[in-house]
């Protein structure tokens, strides 16, 4: 930390981030207004991907019950369910939450730049080295957890759960903001999940945690792990397996992330 940052006041403080939110907010609401823009793309060849059932998804799982000698038993031939608006102002202001979400999406990378620029100076000159590339990471797995849960997680929730029947008498209408809520909040919750790694960094940089008490603590760990795949996904073990085997890969990287932050201090 250089003497000009020490000399910096609370309120000092205070300023710098407030404009660090103000240019953060500037661009999701720019990224916003272009989501709004291409709704077409945005609604029907995205968010609404997962109930048709030529969806990459269903097609894969399709080629693997074929290819498993069990006919059609995984493949998906109609939509399970119908969408339907209830509202007078439903699709308007589904449309106005979902390019605000998509804004914010699109936006993380230079979110988590503006964020970065606040805390970077007050790390020291080997830290900062050591944290180089901690955006184009973070970044990276924000982006892989979104891909993760849209592709793999959301479709299957929403075929578990459309098509779902307590009774054959009754019909499945789910509304559009149902359907969009889903999809939208499983696939972000994901993303935000895979940041796990970052999150480990940040901790064992200032001192909270140590790879020495994840190993520890491993077994309350992977429960823990098994009770966030249950709540993000359909209650059926093959999505939670599904969830649970990434989120244990990102559990071991982060242990070893822990490592080489301790591994390097003591270097220090």
């Amino acid at each position: 930390m250089n003497t000009a940052d020490k000399e910096l006041s609370f309120l000092d403080h205070l300023e710098i981030l407030r404009w660090h939110l103000i240019r953060s907010a500037i661009a999701v609401f720019f990224f916003a207004i272009i989501t709004f823009i291409f709704k077409d793309i945005v609604f029907d060849s995205i968010l609404l991907g997962p109930q048709s059932p030529n969806f990459p998804t269903y097609k894969a799982l399709c080629a693997i019950s074929q290819y498993l000698a069990l006919g059609d038993a995984l493949c998906l031939k109609e939509s399970p369910f119908s969408l339907m608006n209830i509202s007078m102002s439903g699709q308007f202001s589904t449309h106005i939450r979902t390019s605000i979400f998509g804004g914010f999406i699109i936006a993380f990378p230079y979110v988590f730049w503006e964020f970065w620029r606040f805390v970077s100076p007050g790390l020291h000159a080997n830290e900062s080295k050591m944290a180089r590339g901690i955006v184009f990471f973070s970044s990276v797995l924000f982006l892989f957890g979104i891909l993760f849960g849209y592709y793999i997680i959301a479709p299957l929730s929403v075929n578990f759960l459309g098509s779902y029947q307590v009774s054959s008498s009754v019909a499945n209408q789910i509304s559009l903001t149902s359907f969009i809520t889903t999809v939208t909040t499983v696939s972000f919750a994901t993303g935000i999940i895979f940041e796990l790694p970052i999150l480990v960094y940040f901790l064992t940089k200032i001192g909270l945690l140590t790879p020495d008490f994840m190993r520890i603590y491993r077994r309350h760990a992977i429960v823990l792990i098994l009770i966030l795949a249950a709540i993000i996904t359909p209650p059926d073990v093959t999505s939670q397996i599904i969830v649970l085997l990434p989120l244990i890969v990102l559990y071991e990287l982060s242990i070893g992330i822990s490592a080489r932050v301790i591994n390097k201090r003591k270097k220090i």
